[in-house]
Order: C-alpha cells, then structure tokens, then sequence
C-alpha cells in the first residue's frame, strides 16, 4: 500500500506512474478464445455442449432452463431476499425509466423537416456469471434498463458448474421478468449469443459481465454485435477529511477490495493523522474479514493513500485517476462534485457508501474501470436504443440548399453526388 503526499518533491513522478500503472490481468488467452468462437460458429451447439462438458463438467439435456426449473430454483430463494431483490428492481427500474430519451422533430427555415427518432435494441444477451461468483444484482442492473427501453428479446446465459445455480440468480432473473435463460457460460457462450446455433437465436448485443475469457470474447465478436465494455477490476477513490469516522472508511475502502486481488482503493484525505487511523482501521477489519485473503492482496498491492494540503487539490488528482467509484465524504460534498469530470459514479457525503449504488441506490453499478471514465459512462437506457434521424425536403427546400451540396461534392471529387441533386434542380 502505497502513501503519497503532494508535498514531496517526487510525488508528481511517483503519481503518475500510480496513475500508469496495469491491474488487468496479463495471461493471453486470445488464442483459446479465438478457437472456441471459430469452433462454436462452424458446429454450433455441438461445440457449446462439448465445452460445457468440459469447462463445467456439465452435460445438460437441453441448454435452455424450463419455466419449471426456473420457478423451483427460484422458489429456494430465502424470502428476505427476494424482498430485498424487489425493493432494488423498483429503485433500478425507477431512476431508469427517467432516462428515456425524446424524439427530435422540426422545421427549419428554409423549409427541410429534420428530426431524431430513438428506437430500442430488439435483442440483447446478458451474461451472468455462475457459480461462488454470481452476482444477481448484476442481472438486475443489466436486465432493467434493457426492459425499461423496449428491447422485445432479453436473452441470459449463465453456467451452471456440475449442474448448479445460485437460486438467487433465478430469483432475480423472475424480478426481472427475464424467461428466455440458457445454462451456459464462457466464451462459448458468447460465441453462441452473437453467431447463434440451432437451439440458441443470435443476438444484436451482449452485456454482463465475466472472468477473463468472457471479457476476451466479448472483445472478438464486437462487431459482429454491440457490447456493453471490457471491464476491468473494480475501484473506489474516497475523498475524506479528519471528520469521518475511520472505522467507516476503512470499511468503504475494503468493500472494493473484496471483490478482486486487482481492485484498487485510494484514499485522499488532507490529514496525515487520519490517514494514519484509517490505515490502522484497515488492518483491524481485515484480522476478521472473511474475505480476507482477496481484500489484503487488493490493499497491499494497489492500494493507496494520498494526503494532500486541502481538498480542492484532490480534484485534479481525481480526474487524473477517473476512478469507477468515488466517495466524497466531507461537510460539503456538491461543491467538490461540481469539479469532477471523470468518474463512473459519485457518492456524496458520509452516509452515502457506495455499497449503496451496488444494490438499492437507483444508478446503474456497471460503471467504467480501468480510468476509461475518462471517456465512457456507467450502463443505462442509451445502451440499449439507437438513434435514426431522417429529413425530407420539398421542392423549394433543395433549391435552398441544393447548390452548396452540389458544391461541396465536386469539391471532393464525387460526380454521382452532385448530379443526384444537380438533376433535380434542373428538371423543377
């Protein structure tokens, strides 16, 4: 675990290289997945069911899930967490819904009608992953805001390994209303969402996310289909004064270290003294923490805590870093979160933890990692609708932007542009 403080004389060499530095993991696994996407696109379901076999050491009957099985898997799901589902559907399902986007229509002056028209997917895969690693509130945020923009066709896929399932996941894909569900997982999965076999229709984008061979075929057949993002591990910056409690924090801090040897904590705060108590905090949590072993590894390897002379300097540090998650725990977080330009999502004031966002919160908890929030945001309704603007002139509207077309394409060499529109100038 890393400690840096702007006022050292080397911080901005040793900050950029913290900035700089790679948590993906390095293993090149291309080539296996290049082989399965070749190989499930020439024999299809044969090779889903042989890798299946394989990899889960699983052989089902039919790859899609009965409405039976669904109910009784579901069925299994403790009641307190199907309520607990429920209460996050809503919550999802609301803030979504205010998402959804308005058509463009008008007239301008010289008469040409332009507009803007927002049409939904009409097919989408979600991947969810199986086995310890299931993640139901994952489906819920992928599946919801897929419903909530129209998408007609919601597919899932989700290994089950020696034939088994978390009764969650069913639990939350019936919250969902998703029915269409597929026991399979890995690349070959992905290679059957966007090349399709007999049993398995194609789909037009996948989303969800998965271990490093999920994330690899996602990247291969992006093309061929749309897909959500290549996340990477998880990350959470905390913006925190000597005020905070820092049991709270160092619990804050942990909540993403849990989830991957790669996930990444950062603490800036403008105290040395309560950073010092955080730190200490840290280690109290992890003597007991039943995660122990993935959350120590995250904090000592890329952890970090940055002590700066005020917070207003922790603004360009931040954006620097374009963290996934960022904490602003201090007496007047709007006034930071007003500067900040590159992160996945935000957490404002002391009683906001960002475990929150991952389950009840309302916002989508698929969020950019890896400093891509640089450039990209979380999931949402635009993920699963397109965009089709159209125009149409009349007669006197191409004569009033006619010639500058008819100008524009002889100036870059395309004869057959400009005579589509010079022949109609002519002849009215």
């Amino acid at each position: 675990m890393q400690i840096l403080k702007t006022t050292d004389q080397d911080f901005s060499t040793k900050f950029q290289a913290f900035v700089n530095e790679r948590r993906e993991a390095t293993v090149d696994v291309s080539g296996t997945v290049r082989d399965i996407i070749a190989d499930v696109r020439v024999r299809k379901d044969a090779a889903v069911k042989e890798y299946t076999s394989r990899f889960d050491n699983f052989n089902p009957q039919s790859f899609r899930l009965s409405e039976t099985f669904i109910a009784e898997q579901a069925a299994q799901c403790p009641a307190n967490v199907k309520s607990a589902l429920e209460v996050a559907a809503e919550r999802i399902a609301t803030f979504h819904e205010k998402q959804l986007p308005q058509n463009i229509a008008y007239t301008d002056a010289v008469g040409v009608k332009l507009g803007l028209k927002w049409v939904a997917l009409p097919t989408v895969g979600i991947y969810v992953p199986g086995g310890r690693a299931s993640y139901p509130s994952s489906l819920l945020m992928n599946a919801l805001p897929a419903k909530i923009a129209g998408v007609e066709r919601i597919v899932m896929t989700v290994p089950m390994p020696r034939g088994e399932i978390n009764p969650v996941v069913l639990a939350a894909a019936e919250v969902a209303g998703i029915t269409e569900i597929y026991c399979i997982g890995g690349a070959q999965a992905v290679a059957a969402l966007a090349y399709g076999t007999e049993s398995i229709a194609p789909v037009d984008k996948i989303v969800g996310p998965g271990n490093a061979y999920v994330a690899e075929a996602k990247r291969q057949v992006f093309g061929r289909v749309g897909i959500d993002s290549i996340a990477g591990p998880s990350e959470i910056l905390v913006v925190a004064d000597s005020k905070n409690n820092p049991d709270w924090i160092a619990w804050d801090l942990l909540s993403q270290a849990e989830h991957d040897p790669s996930a990444q904590s950062i603490l800036i705060t403008d105290s040395e003294s309560f950073a010092q108590k955080v730190i200490a905090a840290v280690g109290e949590v992890l003597t007991n923490l039943p995660t122990k072993e993935v959350a120590s590894t995250s904090w000592e390897k890329h952890g970090a805590v940055i002590i700066v002379s005020n917070l207003e300097e922790s603004i360009p540090l931040l954006n620097q870093l374009a963290p996934e998650h960022v904490e602003l725990c201090v007496d007047a977080p709007q006034l930071l979160a007003n500067q900040i330009k590159c992160a996945g999502s935000m957490f404002l004031g002391r009683h906001t933890p960002e475990a929150i966002g991952d389950y009840v919160g309302g916002p989508n908890h698929v969020l950019p990692t890896a400093r891509s929030a640089r450039f990209a945001s979380g999931l949402s309704v635009y993920d699963f609708v397109k965009r089709i603007t159209y125009l149409q002139c009349d007669e006197q509207a191409l004569h009033s932007i006619g010639e500058a077309a008819i100008t524009l394409a002889e100036s870059e060499g395309l004869p057959a542009h400009a005579g589509s529109v010079a022949i109609r100038l002519k002849e009215n």
